[in-house]
């Protein structure tokens, strides 16, 4: 993806999940986030250096494997903070023992630096993130908005949303984010998720079958 005010953004598809990670940086300042490093390191921290910007930060979505794996070497090569929602920490556990049962202690995560919240805005220099909560995926999901770009993770997909089985009232929570959060955002909104291809609010209002339900829903309960 090209620069787009004053930002550069790259994606780069990695492990055998296929997740998307995206290097998010200043053009001025040459510093860059690593959102979602699924695996790979080596490939996302190849990806950094032909872009010419150094990781300063690694913001991720949520903590399933699939968006952790690479965590450990980008975070030893670069010594950048590590960040997740607080309510992520016993996904980020439970990955853990799921590692360590396969054998994979090289592939372990760190524990987070930090932890974002709703409205929290976390950055680098000549480059800040807005941080939304979004629920239902997993407790602590996190998307990210810059400049008319949403790193969704896997709340929001092209025509689908994320998997809802990890607590009880999934559903209703990823659609309650989605519906009063992210649809909020601009129709002319980038949506970058996690998984899969690029898309915008505009069209997952008007084509997402479950979007089209829940609004839908809204109205009949509006209406009384």
């Amino acid at each position: 993806m090209p620069m787009i005010n004053e930002m550069e953004v790259r994606g780069i598809v990695v492990g055998v999940f296929m997740e998307n990670c995206y290097i998010v940086a200043s053009p001025k300042t040459k510093e860059a986030i690593v959102i979602d490093p699924g695996d790979e390191p080596e490939r996302v921290l190849q990806l950094a250096k032909d872009m010419g910007v150094h990781v300063k930060l690694i913001a991720n979505s949520h903590a399933h494997i699939d968006h952790i794996l690479g965590v450990r070497g980008i975070q030893e090569e670069t010594k950048a903070p590590f960040l997740l929602h607080s309510a992520e920490v016993a996904v980020l556990e439970q990955g853990v023992r799921q590692l360590s049962l396969q054998g994979r202690l090289g592939d372990l995560p760190p524990q987070p630096t930090g932890f974002v919240t709703e409205g929290d805005t976390v950055g680098v220099a000549g480059l800040d993130l807005k941080v939304i909560h979004t629920p239902g995926h997993t407790p602590g999901s996190i998307s990210y908005y810059v400049n008319g770009l949403l790193f969704s993770g896997d709340t929001l997909f092209r025509g689908s949303i994320g998997r809802t089985d990890s607590t009880p009232d999934g559903f209703q929570r990823i659609m309650d984010s989605i519906v009063t959060k992210l649809l909020a955002l601009p129709d002319d909104t980038i949506v970058l998720p996690g998984h899969e291809l690029e898309t915008t609010i505009r069209q997952e209002r008007a084509t997402n079958p479950f979007v089209l339900q829940a609004l839908r829903a809204r109205d009949r309960r509006e209406r009384g």
